[in-house]
């Protein structure tokens, strides 16, 4: 089976400040038959959240008004979405970064810039599983 049968049909919201990390996780993404939401930061986010029902949530950690641990935290606390699976993005790769992100209910930690491969492995390691 190819990663696009295998992660078609596979809703991903990539919230990311960084107008190229959120095109580069989308082209990897629709390429492999995934259907992919993009938010600029965590209020955006929140706010297409209940819409569109994300099977995995990528989040980056540095962000303008919400950062990625307060929205994972909101995210996680929400019933309806305590168990979407969430990974924390950033281009810092340090242990306080990834317990911080433990803490406040982050099922992973991907370090950016991200490959394609490390990206669809995720996305199969944490959403076709739910399914």
């Amino acid at each position: 089976m190819s990663d696009a049968e295998k992660l078609s049909g596979v809703k991903v919201m990539v919230i990311d400040d960084s107008n190229t990390i959120r095109r580069s996780a989308e082209i990897f993404l629709v390429q492999s038959g995934c259907t992919v939401i993009l938010a600029e930061d965590g209020f955006d986010a929140l706010a297409k959240i209940t819409d569109h029902q994300p099977d995995i949530i990528f989040c980056d950690i540095i962000m303008p008004r919400l950062d990625g641990y307060q929205t994972c935290a909101l995210i996680k606390k929400n019933a309806r979405f305590s168990d979407t699976p969430v990974v924390m993005l950033s281009s810092k790769d340090g242990l306080f970064d990834r317990a911080r992100g433990r803490m406040v209910g982050s099922d992973e930690y991907l370090t950016k810039p991200f490959t394609r491969e490390s990206l669809l492995k995720t996305v199969g390691d944490h959403a076709v599983a739910r399914f």
